[in-house]
């Protein structure tokens, strides 16, 4: 992932993660039913769907944090995982800097105790500037608006230096600048040769993406954001919550989808009711 000057290493996924009729089910209930995915270098996916999809199940067995209960997932052996989750884990009382925040990203290569080096600190002092928060290194994270802290939490994510960077509902809430810097990002870690896997409930995130996997928990369509993205694939993944009625393909960016969560990182309010 070299390029412009970039401090990380370039350690592209050597083979795609795939899944082949991958299927998880929670105490009996499927949650995601034989899934058919690939995640290459280079990709960037977005997994779109409501609230009890299976979007995230499905982050969490790309990156491996849960196995299929049924099929198969293959991950190359150098896969390196940055995971950002809808929760923040770090608590907003604990008295960490921004800087701490971020330095926890290296502790996968360095340890709790390991001594950084120079490559490290330009690791992070670069994911830092990144997503615009170099400026607040010194800052109480819990002090931070709910924009500012999910840009650390991206920034901590990029200072592991992954070839899979995955994001569960990564600009939900979130003031627009935060929103910008955030999806320009996606776009540009995709270009330097990182795979990249967001999920989202928001079609105009999505059309960020090379490809979009809509989920009802299953697969119903996926492909590039033109040819998934229309109104018959958004009836199937979203029934009710979908508005406009709209048969034409050349409609689909006329259709909302009503904004069924309740996830925020924040205090900041970016999104309306309707996307």
């Amino acid at each position: 992932m070299r390029g412009n000057g970039s401090a990380t290493v370039d350690r592209r996924l050597s083979s795609p993660i795939e899944l082949a009729e991958a299927g998880v089910a929670f105490g009996g209930k499927v949650a995601v039913d034989r899934a058919d995915f690939r995640l290459a270098a280079g990709d960037s996916v977005a997994v779109v769907g409501p609230n009890g999809s299976g979007k995230t199940t499905m982050l969490r067995l790309v990156a491996g944090l849960i196995e299929p209960t049924s099929g198969a997932v293959t991950r190359p052996g150098d896969a390196t995982f940055g995971y950002v989750s809808q929760h923040a884990n770090h608590p907003a009382w604990l008295p960490l800097t921004v800087d701490d925040v971020i330095r926890m990203g290296r502790y996968g290569e360095r340890g709790l105790l390991g001594r950084f080096t120079g490559a490290d600190k330009a690791i992070m002092a670069e994911a830092a500037a990144r997503l615009g928060v170099d400026d607040l290194m010194d800052q109480t994270y819990g002090a931070l608006s709910g924009g500012q802290r999910q840009r650390v939490r991206i920034a901590q994510a990029l200072a592991v230096a992954p070839n899979v960077l995955i994001l569960d509902e990564p600009i939900t809430g979130l003031d627009l600048p935060s929103q910008q810097v955030i999806l320009d990002l996606i776009e540009d870690q995709a270009a330097r040769g990182t795979a990249v896997m967001i999920t989202t409930h928001h079609l105009d995130e999505a059309r960020h993406c090379h490809r979009v996997v809509l989920m009802a928990g299953r697969i119903v369509a996926q492909g590039p954001p033109g040819e998934v993205l229309r109104p018959e694939n958004l009836r199937a993944t979203f029934g009710e919550r979908l508005l406009g009625d709209h048969t034409g393909h050349d409609h689909a960016q006329d259709m909302m989808v009503v904004d069924d969560h309740g996830h925020h990182h924040g205090h900041d309010h970016g999104h309306g009711h309707a996307h």
